[in-house]
């Protein structure tokens, strides 16, 4: 948990990120608009795409926490791939500033943080996957469509929440969550 001079760095750096780009936004403009010093960023993040990195680490670690915490409840494949696709949707739709800036700037990332980011991001790939496949060898899955397209088709279609999700729009987080929930099952059935 980041105390609240990170958080505070971090908050602003989303928003400035989000609103102007990475590139377009400097380390005194982030300080500026904290109300912190280059030293308090400085002692938190070494360099700018750190604060681009921990933007990501933090939303995926919540995230790969909940579907643990699911995974872990022991219910059926069905109602487990809702619930994991549920609190997906929902904390991007409630992140989607930080999902937008890190989908935008990911190729901004060092060598270091991009290898950890991949080993992230495979392991939430390969946790769902399992969940897919278990439920196509128990029989309550079709296998028509292979278990690694149905993740690669349920996760893009979080991953671009954020080219066409308005908080302010017409259908809140749970409601869409619950359409793409339906949406992945239908195909699994």
């Amino acid at each position: 948990m980041p105390s609240a001079t990170e958080q505070k760095i971090l908050d602003t750096a989303v928003r400035l990120f989000a609103s102007q780009g990475y590139d377009a936004t400097s380390v005194q403009e982030i300080v500026t608009a904290a109300e912190v010093t280059k030293g308090a960023l400085y002692h938190y993040f070494r360099a700018k795409d750190d604060l681009l990195f921990e933007i990501y680490r933090l939303l995926i670690t919540s995230q790969s926490a909940d579907m643990d915490r699911i995974i872990g409840l022991g219910l059926p494949a069905g109602e487990t791939v809702r619930e994991i696709l549920a609190s997906l949707v929902i904390s991007t739709a409630e992140r989607v500033d930080e999902t937008a800036v890190f989908v935008r700037e990911l190729h901004r990332l060092g060598e270091d943080s991009m290898t950890e980011f991949r080993a992230e991001r495979r392991r939430y790939h390969e946790t769902f996957l399992a969940v897919i496949e278990k439920g196509q060898a128990d029989g309550e899955f079709s296998s028509v469509v292979p278990a690694d397209t149905v993740v690669r088709i349920a996760l893009g279609v979080v991953n671009q929440l954020p080219m066409w999700f308005r908080p302010d729009g017409q259908k809140t987080p749970g409601q869409l969550a619950g359409e793409i929930a339906d949406f992945v099952l239908a195909g699994l059935r």
